[in-house]
């Protein structure tokens, strides 16, 4: 099994570099779509969160409303601190069942948007960074996301730097061009992967 870390920072494009890894065979295990899982309703992380930081951050139906909690938490490192607190343990026992499930053989790319920032870099075999400029990001989380530009760039100033996620890199996949110039660069890290 090889242990790939792919991440870049948001609206960089690494979900369609993840979605485009799979179709070529990869195990995918979606660190965003896991933390999502964890505070679904009934769910014991959901609970430790509203524990945290009220009921407001509730929709009517009881579910999380992502986007009030995350203006609060993308505001203030402490908010955020708490809140990746409580979900990452929960996210780390869900990949930890994830992983032992993959075939032998297997190339396992873990999509990991805060790689750099919980430095888990040595935890994996290869890094990925899916690179974009920020003023490109903050165009595409405005145009594509329906996001604020002030949002977008608070968003953007949370994560790691450029700079940051690039030192962690073995590989780095650019991608401020088209879909194509794109799905010729996933084609030749999955070849350099399997190989």
């Amino acid at each position: 099994m090889l242990r790939v870390g792919l991440t870049g920072g948001i609206g960089s494009g690494k979900s369609e570099v993840s979605r485009r890894l799979a179709e070529r065979g990869a195990v995918v295990i979606d660190a965003d779509k896991i933390a999502r899982e964890v505070v679904e309703p009934g769910t014991e992380g959901l609970a430790r969160v509203v524990a945290a930081f009220g009921d407001e951050i509730l929709r009517e139906d009881g579910s999380l409303n992502r986007e009030r909690l995350g203006s609060i938490v993308f505001a203030d490192p402490d908010k955020l601190a708490t809140l990746n607190a409580i979900v990452h343990p929960l996210v780390g026992e869900r990949v930890a069942e994830l992983q032992k499930s993959a075939p032998d053989g297997a190339v396992v790319v873990y999509d990991v948007p805060l790689l750099a920032e919980n430095k888990l870099a040595p935890m994996y075999e290869v890094v990925i960074v899916v690179d974009a400029s920020d003023e490109i990001r903050v165009e595409r989380l405005t145009k594509v996301r329906g996001m604020s530009e002030p949002d977008a760039r608070a968003r953007i100033a949370a994560q790691a730097t450029r700079e940051e996620r690039l030192a962690v890199a073995d590989i780095v996949i650019p991608n401020e061009g088209s879909l194509d110039d794109l799905e010729a660069r996933v084609e030749q890290v999955w070849e350099r992967l399997k190989g």
